[in-house]
């Protein structure tokens, strides 16, 4: 960016010291998690903004995108950077609008909506609403680390899932009000169905200011680790308590052997060679729970309260996309897959896996309900990395063979997993953002106007 550009940057803030131009300060503020994928961290390592710059209410987010629009400067919002599809990283330079300073929650109405700005953590948002008797929906596993307005730009489930499916299901997502990259940037609020237009597209339609976030009646929570001697009956015995209506349930994920030995600081859980789940059930069936494992002829090796973010352990720390660092910590050669598998050929089709690359990929399954109330088991499996041409094979397969895949390793919407198909993204896109100044580069499928 030219000096004048630096220069007129820091009048659009009441504090030219949230505009940040040292290299280190980019650098960080241009990142996120990308390198869980081999594919996108030689893509993506390279890549950065040229100056970073921290607004504290919507009235400075819509001078800089005023500022950004008048001199074609693009422009890409971030949370707290724990995306793992370079959601936020800068193609293309210019200013990255660190929004983790807009970070208050105004209010938790009586019925449940936590109305909020997007900077704030997922985990203070849990304990505020915890103390008005309420508690998210759902949570990523960078429950402590993750901001609402990431979360719902990047993000799409997590903890909680099993009962009250993902971000885009049962109207979790209220109301969102955003800026946009028009002639004259403005301020946009959409209820309902039009929160579609904007949730989980990166910060390519506008940049989320404002969230109204349904909770739901908070629930005492026990945690359980409960071993099985192979992964086909711990299958079984999740998707029983998955699938029945008579558990209060807000975890239920399958580690076949090895996984576990994986997760280190939590090595009490494990029994050596055995298939392991994690439950989070609700505390007040904790006498059932211990007889129906015993049943099905399991062993809880772990339980214990889930007292809120800071709990230890905290079970849910290697769960969803976490179980793939963990992993990386132990041996890097390890990456993943977003899958999906079939409701009722989940077995066959992990029988079809292992027959064809054996070793290379390792079976994590999570649980999770639809937006039309069936249980489906999603999946994070790890993938021991060689080379791209093998990893896309592995996805071909997996296709061929009835999954779905969101890939992980891919850094635009379009097959990443969560671009709609009635193209309402698309469409927001050409209208609130016609030249293509907002994280550009991550919507293929769309061609910006002429930039003079």
């Amino acid at each position: 960016m030219p000096e004048f550009a630096l220069a007129g940057l820091a009048e659009q803030v009441a504090d030219a010291a949230r505009v940040l131009t040292a290299p280190a300060a980019v650098d960080r503020l241009s990142k996120d998690f990308y390198w869980y994928s081999p594919v996108l961290k030689r893509q993506l390592a390279e890549k950065t903004g040229d100056v970073a710059v921290q607004p504290v209410n919507v009235e400075e987010v819509l001078a800089i995108a005023r500022y950004a629009r008048e001199h074609n400067i693009p422009l890409t919002a971030r949370g707290a950077g724990t995306g793992n599809y370079g959601q936020c990283i800068p193609l293309e330079g210019g200013i990255i609008v660190d929004l983790s300073r807009m970070d208050r929650v105004e209010e938790i109405t009586a019925e449940g909506v936590a109305v909020c700005e997007p900077g704030v953590r997922l985990a203070a948002l849990e304990q505020e609403a915890t103390a008005r008797g309420f508690e998210l929906r759902m949570y990523p596993s960078t429950l402590a680390k993750a901001t609402v307005g990431g979360f719902l730009a990047g993000g799409s489930g997590g903890i909680g899932s099993i009962a009250h499916g993902m971000l885009r299901d049962f109207d979790t997502v209220r109301a969102l009000e955003f800026v946009t990259m028009e002639d004259e940037p403005r301020v946009v609020r959409h209820a309902g169905a039009g929160v579609h237009e904007i949730l989980h597209c990166w910060g390519t339609n506008g940049i989320l200011t404002r969230v109204w976030l349904a909770l739901t009646p908070a629930v005492a929570w026990s945690q359980y680790a409960v071993a099985f001697p192979t992964y086909e009956a711990a299958y079984h015995f999740a998707r029983e308590v998955a699938e029945s209506e008579a558990w209060t349930k807000r975890l239920v994920t399958v580690f076949e052997w090895p996984i576990p030995t994986f997760f280190t600081p939590v090595k009490q859980v494990m029994a050596d060679g055995q298939a392991l789940i994690f439950f989070m059930i609700a505390t007040a069936q904790d006498e059932a729970f211990r007889e129906a494992v015993a049943r099905a002829g399991g062993q809880v090796t772990f339980s214990g309260a889930y007292t809120g973010p800071r709990t230890q352990p905290l079970l849910s720390d290697y769960t969803w996309n976490h179980t793939t660092l963990w992993a990386m910590k132990a041996d890097p050669v390890w990456t993943y897959l977003q899958a999906g598998f079939s409701r009722t050929d989940c077995l066959q089709q992990c029988q079809l896996l292992r027959a064809r690359f054996g070793d290379e990929i390792l079976f994590h399954l999570e649980f999770m309900k639809t937006g039309d109330g069936q249980i489906i088991p999603g999946s994070i499996p790890l993938v021991r990395f060689t080379t791209e041409e093998r990893l896309n094979e592995m996805i071909g397969y997996c296709l061929e063979i009835g999954m779905t895949i969101a890939n992980p390793h891919v850094n635009y919407l379009e097959d990443s997993g969560r671009f709609r198909a009635d193209n309402v993204q698309l469409l927001a896109k050409e209208r609130y953002d016609p030249r293509g100044l907002l994280n550009p580069g991550k919507m293929l499928s769309f061609r910006p106007e002429r930039r003079p």
